[in-house]
């Protein structure tokens, strides 16, 4: 018996509960972690038919040597688990995020004698304090600006009390931006209650710190200190042209966010877009390599789950592009996060629709600019390898088309990909003979390949090397026919026929032995195979064209007594068409060709047995 059967053995076991399974490789790593509503039935989908199966998880079913699980008491409870143990063990396979995103705090150094403002990613337990979280670094640092420039506090790093009178005042102090405690000037008591006033303002305090400043603005007035007093309004001026910046000031977390995932072919790329109330506050993203055949789903699950445990903050809402299976667990999983109820959904039309494709579409922009076009081309080489199953990078491809006008002038077209892109000094063309007495596609294919591989056989250096791939244009009875060729030479190339859809619109691929593989939802995969089904067609379809075209143009001047092909030519050249050659009358002709040719054709589309 087979691991793998061993392993199918093993599902029959399983209970039908709650839990989280652990995949493991020969040398025991985790390399895959899941949760299931009923295991059983969750961990059996491996071990069946893996038709269904991307890629990624074909690739990842082959290395599982072993398997663990661990019952829970609910769903829920596997959820948490699962987020847990991926975090632990950061298996391969897993949908896994850089824990390297934390949002931003500000820590106010109070401890010291000159208290000051800085970015930290996280508070500590000492004496100083902690404000935040912030949306990112940025809004936290235009927070301190803001603080710094209202207040006017210090922004350069000299220590206070240390380098007090030990270098002249910055260019700060003369553009009345800042108090300059370098000076001497202001006590450090003064200085601290700048810095109280500060913290007052990160605390979204703004109004009763502007009752404070109004109520001792006062006092100085009566008591004709009209200096303090007017340093005390200039500050009370300026908090109250914070207006909106305020809530940046005060950290206030985004109300809504919103999560778009997009997939690219090489890689998939998630945007978060932050708003507060109404506004957009910020943008995050994070880019997802080797997605391209993950199930989308999957992808905004794993997101969602490693996201906001990572951050510890979620917004009271959350709008998602796609439908996620789990919806409702991860939605009590993100409400315990929040400690509050959340509502995550997704918005089928009207502006909350908008705000969901305007997160999509950064998220376009993020792939464009980050996936390059070789990236493309090489995913999508290796990705129909995996598809396929074939042993070969398929590096070098054959396409082959059959190409007639009601019946007559059939033809045949053999189009290259190499790297996937188009090789159009390889690109044959053949005129197909077998159909003289009726159009027979599946002859006409036959008798290509068959010319193609004779040709090879025969040492023809314009038909050699062979590809590693054949695709044939058309369903199973086409793509059988291309493999009884290849077999009668004992030639050991894949070939697969390219589908459509009712629309016209490339479907898939099909083996000799019936198998279909759809490509749709692989991005990279079906980009490459529209390309190459389109180029074929084209190519056969063109030539069909000027076949058609010449015979058409020679087979009616060829019986004119007379005319040969340097006159036929000469008056194609000037009438560019039967018909016009026809309505000529007899002087215009003339001019083209000499005189008894020119009544010869004349005559011959004249005369009543030619008249149509």
């Amino acid at each position: 018996m087979s691991r793998f059967d061993e392993l199918k053995a093993k599902v029959l076991s399983l209970p039908y509960e709650a839990g989280v399974y652990i995949m493991k490789n020969k040398a025991g790593q985790v390399i895959y972690v899941g949760k299931a509503k009923a295991l059983k039935n969750r961990v059996s989908q491996y071990f069946g038919s893996d038709t269904r199966h991307s890629p990624k998880t074909k690739v990842m079913v082959s290395n599982i040597w072993d398997f663990e699980i661990i019952v829970t008491e609910s769903e829920f409870e596997a959820l948490v688990l699962e987020n847990a143990m991926i975090k632990k063990y950061k298996p391969k396979y897993n949908i896994l995020l850089k824990d390297d995103k934390g949002y931003p705090f500000i820590k106010v150094s109070t401890s010291k004698p000159f208290p000051e403002f800085e970015i930290v990613s996280a508070p500590k337990a000492d004496k100083d304090r902690y404000f935040g979280p912030y949306l990112s670094r940025g809004a936290a640092k235009q927070a301190i600006d803001t603080i710094s420039e209202t207040l006017k506090l210090k922004t350069c790093r000299r220590v206070f009390p240390r380098d007090i009178g030990k270098a002249r005042p910055c260019l700060n102090k003369h553009l009345g931006r800042c108090i300059a405690p370098c000076t001497g000037d202001i006590s450090q008591e003064d200085y601290k209650k700048l810095i109280d006033e500060g913290i007052e303002l990160l605390q979204g305090n703004d109004k009763s710190l502007l009752k404070s400043l109004n109520n001792q603005m006062q006092i100085y007035a009566e008591d004709l200190n009209f200096e303090r007093a007017a340093i005390i309004r200039e500050r009370i001026k300026a908090i109250e042209g914070l207006n909106q910046k305020q809530k940046v000031v005060a950290g206030s977390f985004a109300d809504l966010d919103v999560v778009s995932f997009v997939q690219g072919q090489t890689k998939g790329c998630v945007v978060v877009l932050h708003y507060l109330g109404g506004s957009l506050q910020d943008k995050e993203y994070t880019i997802i390599d080797g997605v391209g055949t993950e199930d989308i789903s999957e992808v905004l699950s794993a997101f969602l789950k490693q996201y906001y445990s990572l951050r510890k903050v979620v917004p009271k809402t959350v709008f998602l592009n796609y439908e996620i299976e789990d919806i409702e667990i991860i939605n009590q999983f993100l409400s315990a996060i929040a400690g509050k109820n959340i509502v995550l959904s997704v918005p089928k039309r009207g502006k909350r629709h908008d705000l969901v494709r305007l997160a999509e579409k950064n998220a376009s922009e993020e792939i464009s600019r980050t996936e390059t076009k070789e990236q493309r081309y090489a995913k999508s080489l290796e990705l129909l390898q995996n598809i396929t199953g074939t042993e070969k990078l398929p590096v070098l491809l054959e396409s082959y088309d059959i190409s007639n006008f009601a019946g007559a002038d059939t033809v045949g077209s053999m189009v290259v990909f190499e790297n996937a892109q188009p090789k159009r000094s390889k690109y044959r063309k053949f005129k197909i003979e077998c159909t003289a007495n009726g159009q027979d596609d599946y002859a006409a294919m036959a008798e290509m390949l068959t010319r193609r591989i004779e040709r090879f056989k025969a040492g023809d250096e314009k038909f050699s090397p062979l590809p590693d791939m054949f695709l044939i244009d058309g369903g199973l009875g086409h793509v059988r026919t291309a493999k009884t060729v290849l077999d009668r030479f004992n030639i050991a190339v894949p070939c697969f026929g390219m589908v459509k859809d009712d629309r016209h619109r490339t479907r898939g691929l099909v083996a000799p032995d019936s198998r279909e593989f759809g490509i749709s939802t692989m991005p990279a995969v079906f980009a490459l195979i529209g390309r190459i089904q389109e180029e074929t067609h084209r190519f056969a379809i063109t030539f069909n064209r000027n076949l058609g075209s010449k015979r058409m143009k020679t087979s009616t001047l060829d019986k004119i007594s007379g005319v040969g092909e340097k006159r036929r030519n000469e008056l194609l050249k000037h009438f560019k068409t039967i018909d016009a050659i026809k309505k000529a009358d007899i002087n215009e002709l003339k001019r083209i060709v000499p005189a008894n040719t020119a009544q010869a054709v004349y005559d011959f589309f004249h005369s009543g047995e030619n008249k149509t």
